[in-house]
């Protein structure tokens, strides 16, 4: 037995172990689909957020060189509104502006920059400072900026690329994979054919403001004079912008082609002004003088839009984060974060959005990953299988036990058997020589000598019987005599052959008759029954003071009960279910004293269900057990 459970563990061992990676490796490989499969759905969502960037773009860079005039003038057609004199809807756009070579600006909010209307007076201001701020910057830095992902960033989007192999490349071919683009929009500067009245829109208006707070006006007839200012050094300009004065543009030269003159229009771009405003702006050049058209941008504002407008509405906004972020003067500032803020959240995408949108970084976090609808079938088939396999195991080893009690109790039973039948054997013969000798010299004592032959060959032939019986019914070839009769016969009859026994044991038999009436059953096999119950009550309650067997019936529920109660030691409670298997006898001091063979009980049992009935075991609640045979009153 002890060989057949370390072959059982190796077994589970040698099963175990590789079901175990293959459950770990596709948990894993679940896992990582999970990510991939987030991952994809994020990037399409700022994939989303970069085509609303593209048509901003797209919406800015079509439109015409003059519109940031207040007012078109377009010949026959007379004076048009511009259509940026109105002031923006959208709330992340504070205004337009164009700034001119001298420096000072003009907004299609106002025709006349000396004459504001009182509730757009902070609107122009504020363009106003926007402008003046961009005229220190634009000598500053580089017209267009490279400014480099912090080294942060870098790691975490080469980290995130190496990641996307698991999802979309199973239908995409890397080759075909989309590198994100570095600009949005015109790369290149394109030229465009303007008329002499668009000309004149972009270049007549040159508004600036004094340091008194008046507005001037310089038209295309100003003095060739003001073209060498407009050479000077670029810290001169800029003095000269600070304290006020003007400076003339150069005068448009003759139309030689009358279909109109060229521009040159470069991409947008986009230039930090203060803390979360942005401008973005394109270069016209004209009549090699260089006009910056463009709006300024609420970064927070705009912000708050996209995850209002592409993320707050999604699902995944329930268990994802979203974190936006602008660069200000080469650092990061977080500007928002939506959605689900935890520490332990794993960065799932990350993108900084092409130009002119380039300050724009967008990272998207979990913290719970929803789980894929195969985990759970996948749950359960490895459930399904370790349960049977541990079932398995857990049959194959009682079946090899009882295999194994079984032999042994049959080794066992051929041991007790063999000191059965020589027991009695040898008392017989004992007491034959005994009479051969002549050593029972009165008829009283001759007499006693042979009702111990007589009751000694009937417990040899009980025994022999017994064990005959077992065998038949193994092989079912034992017959069954059923028929409808009281139970009073049976008790007067066991009685009188048990008496002897009774008497010389010291046992009393007491039988109590209930309401029993007729019921079907073996008469021979019932008497056999009883009387097994009653050898065991008194081989094993011979030590207790207290001698007495109690035969009682009744009918309960259908059934005809035949209770024997005795008030010997009791069963162990561990064996009450097994008393009636084969062969099997408690391992106590008391059975090994007593001997026995271990299928008297059995036997009892395989009766009983032969004839429809049940047997059941109980330990009385003061000293004994109580064996109750159940039989069917209808058959």
């Amino acid at each position: 037995m002890k060989r057949l459970k370390i072959l059982i563990l190796l077994f589970l061992l040698a099963v175990s172990l590789p079901l175990a990676y293959v459950a770990w490796q596709s948990y894993q490989s679940l896992t990582q689909e999970e990510k991939a499969q987030l991952r994809f759905f994020g990037e399409a969502m700022l994939d989303e957020m970069e085509k609303e960037l593209a048509g901003l773009v797209d919406r800015e860079e079509n439109r015409a060189v003059d519109e940031y005039h207040a007012t078109l003038d377009r010949g026959s057609n007379g004076l048009q509104k511009s259509p940026l004199s109105d002031p923006p809807k959208e709330g992340y756009i504070l205004g337009y502006l164009q700034n001119n070579p001298d420096g000072s600006f003009q907004s299609p909010l106002v025709p006349d920059l000396g004459r504001v209307p009182q509730d757009q007076r902070a609107l122009v201001l504020r363009l106003k400072d926007t402008n003046t701020i961009f005229n220190r910057k634009k000598f500053e830095i580089p017209e267009k900026q490279a400014a480099p992902e912090p080294e942060s960033r870098v790691k975490e989007a080469a980290e995130l690329k190496k990641k996307k192999d698991l999802f979309a490349d199973r239908y995409l071919s890397k080759q075909q994979d989309r590198e994100q683009r570095s600009f949005l929009g015109s790369q290149t500067v394109r030229k465009e054919k303007i008329t002499p009245r668009q000309a004149m829109n972009i270049y007549k208006e040159k508004r600036f403001q004094g340091k008194s707070g008046e507005v001037s006006e310089q038209d295309a007839a100003a003095p060739a004079a003001a073209t060498a200012e407009a050479e000077r050094p670029a810290d001169r300009l800029r003095q000269n912008m600070d304290a006020g004065r003007a400076v003339a543009p150069s005068p448009l030269p003759p139309l030689e082609d009358t279909s109109g003159y060229q521009v040159e229009v470069a991409p947008l771009q986009s230039i930090f002004i203060s803390q979360g405003r942005y401008f973005i702006f394109r270069r016209i050049a004209l009549n090699n003088q260089i006009y910056r058209q463009g709006f300024v941008l609420e970064a927070d504002a705009f912000l708050r839009h996209l995850a209002a407008a592409h993320f707050d509405p999604q699902p995944m906004a329930g268990f994802t984060g979203l974190r936006l972020q602008i660069r200000e003067n080469g650092r990061q500032r977080e500007i928002l974060f939506a959605g689900v803020r935890s520490k332990r959240a794993e960065n799932i995408t990350h993108r900084t959005f092409p130009a002119p949108f380039d300050f724009i970084s967008a990272a998207l976090t979990a913290t719970a990953i929803p789980p894929s609808p195969a985990r759970k079938t996948l749950g359960i088939a490895l459930w399904v299988l370790g349960f049977f396999m541990m079932a398995g195991l857990v049959a194959i080893y009682k079946s090899a036990r009882a295999v194994v009690d079984l032999s042994e109790r049959r080794s066992q039973f051929v041991s007790s058997v063999t000191h059965e039948l020589k027991t009695p054997l040898t008392n017989i013969r004992m007491y034959v020589e005994m009479l051969e000798q002549g050593i029972a010299a009165t008829p009283e004592r001759e007499q006693e000598y042979f009702q111990v032959l007589g009751s000694e060959s009937a417990r040899l032939s009980r025994l022999i019987n017994n064990v005959l019986e077992l065998s038949k019914l193994e092989k079912k070839q034992r017959p069954f005599d059923l028929r409808k009769d009281r139970l009073d016969g049976v008790l007067t009859e066991v009685r009188t052959v048990m008496a002897h026994k009774l008497e010389q044991e010291g046992f009393t038999l007491d039988i109590e008759p209930g309401n029993l009436d007729e019921f079907a059953y073996d008469r021979e096999v019932m008497v056999q029954v009883l009387i097994n119950l009653i050898e065991n009550s008194i081989k094993f309650g011979a030590g207790h003071p207290e001698k007495r067997i109690t035969i009682a019936t009744s009918a309960h529920d259908g059934w005809a009960c035949v209770a024997v109660s005795d008030t010997g030691p009791g069963i162990p409670r561990s064996s009450l279910k097994k008393i009636f298997d084969d062969f099997y006898r408690v391992d106590n001091k008391l059975t090994r004293a007593t001997g026995g063979t271990g299928i008297g009980l059995a036997l009892v049992k395989k009766f009983i269900v032969a004839m429809g009935g049940r047997v059941e075991a109980a330990n009385n609640p003061d000293a004994g057990c109580t064996i109750t045979l159940r039989l069917p009153l209808e058959i």
